[in-house]
């Protein structure tokens, strides 16, 4: 059985002793960039396609401190390197699942776009 002291080693000394396989170059990469981060219940589900996972994590990066964005349709397909068709698509795809919720502020301008982290099942009828 083993034994811990009540005064605990820094983490960092037990990871040294471990083989890296990544490497950030980079003396800060947040401030460089930024990241988003895709939470596992979306990035995990089979029935979500790759490109809807991908718009919806664009969606996060455009709304950093806020809950909801507004990009439109022609730069988030420049962003993804697809169609505005495609990108249409998978919008619709999370609006089914229940993940963004779109608000259409009029011609000429972008949609509102809220994004739910807090998604109801829908009940099959």
């Amino acid at each position: 059985m083993t034994r811990y002291n009540c005064v605990m080693d820094h983490i960092g000394g037990q990871l040294a002793k471990i083989e890296q396989n990544i490497k950030i170059n980079s003396a800060d990469p947040i401030s460089l960039h930024g990241f988003t981060q895709l939470p596992n219940f979306i990035l995990r589900n089979p029935d979500i396609s790759i490109g809807a996972k991908t718009t919806y994590a664009l969606f996060l990066s455009y709304a950093w401190h806020n809950n909801l964005c507004f990009p439109g349709q022609d730069t988030l397909a420049k962003s993804l390197g697809m169609s505005i068709g495609s990108v249409n698509a998978f919008i619709k795809e999370l609006e089914a699942c229940g993940l963004i919720e779109i608000t259409r502020r009029g011609q000429g301008k972008t949609n509102l776009y809220t994004i739910n982290f807090v998604v109801k099942r829908k009940v099959k009828s």
